[in-house]
């Protein structure tokens, strides 16, 4: 038995898991979560202080009983990994969004825990979809699954995370991408129109694919589409995105028009939202099959991040699938491919427990 903490931390929030590894199976139980306002603390150490403290006096009794982790009255893990919202080097990491600076060693010492890693959040999801149930996952795409073949993570949300999993003995190792700042790769006229779109209103010499595909991405195909008049704005929507453009700079906004635009594309209130998302999801599929065209995933490609699960019904009427599989000569290839959309939120945290077990 083993006491893991698993933590995914991001600017706006933290959320801790306690978890009890308990036996040599690779069975993870959780004891214990909270959530809690990060930009409320000055740094990590108090909100797992807090966190241990309140696990010690709420989680139920289990079996075997925890009295060999507690120290000064305390449960304390022995193994910890934190999926940080950044960067990761050297196991320190300097949040994006937060004044916080961490590093591994600094708070084994001040937390008394052995072993702490730090990796990055889209790591973390490489490592949790090796833990999800079959209820997690909504599979677009059966394909030919190949139990010792790579594995592909793509996950847009505020960027565009990608990743892959090797299998090297008896598991799986996490590998992690900067694929989303590779160039987008238009593939229709209209697509052509957006990338110079991007290129004139930005002055930059080169477009990435994540500032297509991801949140940004959804509303800067939205203004492409109402500045070429390709499309009429409903005045509530276009408020929403004209507010969220004046706050342009500023690391806090009033507004979230990417999920405004969604939701109107849901329940097809607004044809410009619609037209929107049909490109979002089109582009969606296409960077997703350029990504297992390089590695040929088919150990299953999965596909998180936080907003695939909430279009989902976008998703599934197909052209997703096609712009995926719509690779000319290689076709065949990419229809062989499990594809798999990522319905748990918490897959991240998942997946820094299961790290956190293999320290």
């Amino acid at each position: 038995m083993t006491l893991l903490l698993a933590g995914d931390i991001g600017g706006t929030k933290t959320i801790l898991r306690l978890v009890n590894a308990a036996d040599a199976e690779g069975s993870l139980q959780t004891l214990y979560e909270a959530i809690y306002p990060s930009r409320n603390y000055p740094d990590l150490v108090p909100i797992v202080q807090q966190f241990l403290k309140a696990a010690t006096e709420r989680i139920p009794s289990v079996s075997p009983p925890l009295t060999q982790e507690m120290k000064g009255g305390v449960l304390v893990p022995q193994k910890a990994c934190f999926a940080i919202a950044g960067p990761v080097v050297n196991n320190t990491s300097t949040l994006t969004n937060l004044t916080w600076s961490l590093d591994a060693k600094r708070l084994e010492q001040q937390l008394g825990i052995k072993s702490i890693i730090l990796i990055n959040d889209f790591a973390a999801v490489g490592y949790g979809v090796l833990g999800l149930a079959e209820s997690d996952l909504y599979t677009l795409q059966t394909g030919k699954h190949q139990p010792e073949a790579p594995i592909a993570v793509i996950g847009a949300g505020t960027g565009l995370g990608q990743g892959f999993l090797l299998r090297t003995a008896a598991i799986y190792q996490v590998f992690p991408s900067e694929g989303g700042h590779a160039d987008f790769a238009p593939r229709s006229e209209l697509e052509f129109g957006l990338l110079k779109y991007l290129l004139d209103k930005h002055n930059i010499q080169r477009i990435s694919v994540e500032r297509v595909v991801s949140g940004q991405g959804i509303v800067a195909i939205y203004q492409f589409l109402r500045d070429r008049q390709i499309g009429t704005e409903m005045p509530e929507i276009g408020q929403t995105v004209r507010t969220w453009e004046q706050e342009a700079g500023r690391s806090e906004k009033t507004v979230d028009p990417a999920a405004v635009i969604a939701k109107a594309a849901l329940e097809k209130s607004d044809r410009l939202s619609e037209q929107t998302l049909q490109l979002f999801v089109e582009a969606y599929g296409a960077e997703a099959g350029n990504l297992a065209i390089k590695l040929l995933p088919y150990g299953g490609l999965y596909v998180a991040g936080g907003i695939a699960a909430k279009i989902l019904p976008l998703i599934k009427e197909g052209s997703f699938l096609h712009s995926f599989t719509h690779k000319g000569r290689v076709s065949p290839l990419l229809e062989r491919v499990p594809v798999h959309i990522v319905l748990n939120p918490q897959v991240g945290l998942i997946g820094a427990a299961i790290c956190a077990s293999r320290l």
